[in-house]
């Protein structure tokens, strides 16, 4: 017991709902520290790092007030609005929430006027809101209908790609399908659809890739990598989502840029990137390979687009070298000839430089 505590304490993360602090971790900490207190744990601690997740509410929902519901029967039947009344809950009011053949009112029902939001050609005012998930409310997603309809790689890769891990976030079935097109585009770079069994898509090819490439395949590794171990899934996802916008267009899609990039989607969609690990050949599963290294030297642009302001105003985009300082990126703004027809025959009162991102000239008159 003793070896096996030396081997696996401290846990290195702990990733739980906040209300699991008065219940589960209360308990866990205070055994833990009891355990500790006798000798038979080698640290004061269970966990190293601790992480709560935000809840995921239900879908986003328009309510009305019982009265107005009841004034405007006519005008809500008419367009095929139904109200199912949802009673008082802690804060929450009495309300009808409104539905159209048992769905949520879709966005072309909704119409904004001066900040608040109608139902379409009426003046009945409606209230917006997503609800903590539960069955009384009627407002349950159940995984196994997205999994049936999207597959288990789109639940997954959504609910990573919803927002910030911490953040409380509004469930959107209509949102899943945006995260299924990319992994179906994803799927696209490798595979050839057409096919009847697993082949490798014709544009894919040994050739190397062009110096383009390259550079967004390394930024994308860094990005995804670094993403991942600070827990932001959402923002490496969309990293991913640009790596495949680049690769598509290409006429041809070099094997070395597409192998690492099926690694970097394998914790976020492993079923269909042990899929795409075997289209390309490779051994029969990717759980066992190293992460792909990158090289910061080729994350780096060879040029910069810098634009020029005189007195505020947009009068010239500089190409530069990336590692420009502000000196020599003052002296090419100062010798644009756009630039120097601006500022022809009157002083140069200030140049401020925001370091390779712009430069603004300041001129008297």
């Amino acid at each position: 017991g003793r070896a096996k505590a030396n081997h696996w304490l401290p846990v290195d993360l702990y990733v739980g709902g906040a209300e699991h602090a008065v219940l589960h971790l209360l308990y866990s900490r205070f055994w833990h520290k009891v355990l500790y207190d006798r000798g038979h744990l080698p640290c004061p601690e269970p966990f190293q790092r601790l992480v709560n997740q935000g809840m995921i509410l239900g879908e986003y929902e328009y309510h009305v007030t019982p009265a107005a519901f009841e004034a405007n029967t006519a005008a809500l039947s008419a367009q095929g609005v139904e109200g199912v009344f949802r009673k008082a809950d802690g804060d929450k009011p009495a309300t009808h929430v409104l539905r159209v053949g048992g769905a949520n009112l879709p966005d072309e029902m909704i119409e904004k006027k001066k900040g608040k939001s109608f139902l379409k050609g009426t003046d009945v005012e409606l209230t917006g809101r997503a609800d903590k998930m539960s069955k009384s409310r009627g407002n349950v997603v159940n995984p196994d209908d997205i999994i049936t309809e999207y597959g288990a790689d789109s639940l997954r890769l959504y609910e990573m790609f919803m927002g910030p891990l911490e953040a409380v976030k509004p469930w959107s079935t209509k949102s899943v399908e945006g995260v299924y097109r990319f992994l179906t585009r994803a799927w696209r770079l490798v595979v050839d659809d057409t096919a009847e069994e697993l082949k490798l898509h014709p544009a894919v090819t040994d050739a190397a890739p062009d110096k383009d490439t390259l550079r967004v395949l390394h930024r994308t590794i860094q990005k995804v990598g670094d993403d991942t171990e600070g827990m932001r899934f959402n923002t490496a996802i969309a990293a991913m989502m640009e790596f495949v916008n680049h690769v598509t267009k290409l006429e041809a899609r070099p094997r070395s840029v597409l192998e690492p990039f099926v690694l970097l989607l394998a914790p976020y969609a492993p079923h269909a990137a042990e899929e795409l690990w075997r289209a390309l050949g490779r051994g029969p599963t990717l759980a066992y390979e190293p992460w792909p290294p990158h090289d910061p030297a080729l994350t780096k642009a060879d040029e910069i687009e810098v634009p020029v302001q005189v007195n505020g105003k947009l009068r010239a985009r500089l190409r530069a070298p990336a590692e420009i300082d502000d000196k020599a990126l003052e002296a090419a703004a100062l010798a644009d000839e756009a630039v120097k027809a601006h500022i022809a025959g009157k002083s140069v009162k200030m140049v401020k430089v925001v370091p390779k991102k712009l430069v603004n000239v300041v001129i008297a008159g």
